[in-house]
């Protein structure tokens, strides 16, 4: 007899490459405003519709600095939301169209206040997993004590276990046969990515989330600070004094921020001011699709930003309706944006969750140092990697 966790639950793979998104700190953000990610979440819960959302701080922007499977992770989701101030006040100097802080803390108040939702549908459950001993349960009984439009279908807190201890059959059975449409992870935001990437396929939950402090929030643990508070931008002094162990993880973030500043941001800014639009380059972009047995290839030409990525998105739709590896050739690219960067980084999330190769190469130097100011140099395959394809010449 099959037990829940062995029966396939068919989300399929997809990449929404019509989201507008652009880069910061080498990290996708959507641009979306806190009411419309609401009402993203509510939907895709309602009509059970696969959202795997991130929320990605500072803290997130630094730990991922080292690459690997936690910064893929937020690459891979299909909702990232700027959850920092810091991140905010990034976009508003580099000129992203970024204009508000959408919290995972404060959008989890808004659907459970029910106020912004635009649907008539009935309650969403949430499952709680993780947390302290006994606070997910502490928070799954005040949600359901209060006249909300969440209710709480389970808890469960699992303690210091490894990511593979807490994927077992048993916890995955556990949380599929709650019927929860919204599943609230809670185990530090590393383990807490690494789970729900390692248990995305088996849950059955069509909206799963790492909110960390929700859990602490709901169940009155931990005070969440004032709205004026966070307006400032100062919920980390707030957060400290509430939790005095995250001064260090708080001081390093702080670190980190004012030397990413100096070597990446504010060069960043200088030149994309300086700079300006190449607008005949953008007029002239020109992609094209090149099917082969082996790899398929992205070509493309001219200069890429917000206001021309229509045909590059097309591409990049084209590319991967059949898996298979893709190069990205961009030898006659003269510019390209953050909004270029986070089309591209896109393509390579949809690489990385099927399994396939992503390779950009053939880069000028002048767009390598765009990307490497957006921390995003690390698409870029080094020349000896490149395979499969002739190498073009590249005219600086």
């Amino acid at each position: 007899m099959q037990t829940d966790i062995e029966k396939q639950v068919t989300y399929p793979i997809h990449t929404d490459f019509r989201r507008r998104v652009v880069c910061i700190l080498g990290l996708p953000f959507d641009v979306v405003t806190l009411d419309q990610a609401v009402e993203k979440v509510a939907t895709a819960a309602e009509k059970k519709s696969r959202c795997f959302l991130s929320t990605p701080n500072l803290n997130f922007a630094v730990a991922s600095m080292e690459g690997g499977a936690f910064r893929d992770s937020v690459i891979r989701s299909d909702l990232s939301v700027a959850d920092g101030m810091p991140l905010v006040w990034i976009a508003r100097l580099l000129g992203l169209p970024i204009r508000e802080r959408v919290a995972g803390s404060t959008l989890f108040e808004i659907l459970r206040d029910g106020s912004a939702r635009k649907t008539n549908a009935g309650l969403l459950s949430v499952y709680f997993f993780g947390g302290p001993d006994g606070v997910a349960e502490r928070a799954a009984e005040k949600l359901n004590a209060s006249s909300s439009w969440l209710r709480c279908a389970g808890s469960y807190s699992p303690g210091f276990e490894s990511v593979e201890n807490m994927s077992s059959a048993d916890v995955i059975d556990r949380i599929n046969s709650s019927g929860a449409d919204f599943v609230v992870v809670a185990l530090g935001a590393k383990k807490g990515q690494a789970w729900i990437e390692r248990n995305l396929s088996r849950l059955r939950a069509p909206v799963i989330s790492h909110l960390g402090a929700v859990v602490n929030f709901v169940a009155g643990t931990v005070s969440r600070a004032p709205v004026w508070v966070r307006q400032l931008g100062c919920e980390w002094l707030w957060r400290i004094k509430e939790e005095p162990a995250l001064w260090r993880r708080y001081w390093n973030d702080g670190l980190m921020l004012l030397r990413l500043a100096v070597t990446r941001v504010l060069p960043c800014a200088v030149a994309t001011r300086m700079k300006g639009r190449d607008l005949d380059a953008m007029a002239r972009a020109r992609v094209s699709v090149r099917m082969h047995e082996r790899r398929s290839r992205i070509v493309a030409s001219g200069a890429w930003g917000e206001g021309n990525l229509s045909a590059l998105r097309d591409a990049c739709e084209r590319i991967t309706a059949t898996p298979c590896n893709v190069h990205v050739d961009f030898a006659r690219v003269t510019q390209i944006d953050s909004a270029c960067i986070g089309l591209l980084l896109l393509l390579y999330g949809h690489q990385t969750k099927i399994g396939r190769d992503f390779e950009m190469h053939n880069v000028r130097p002048s767009v390598m140092r765009t990307m490497r100011l957006h921390c995003a140099d690390y698409l870029v395959a080094r020349p000896d990697r490149v395979q499969g394809f002739p190498q073009e010449a590249v005219v600086n």
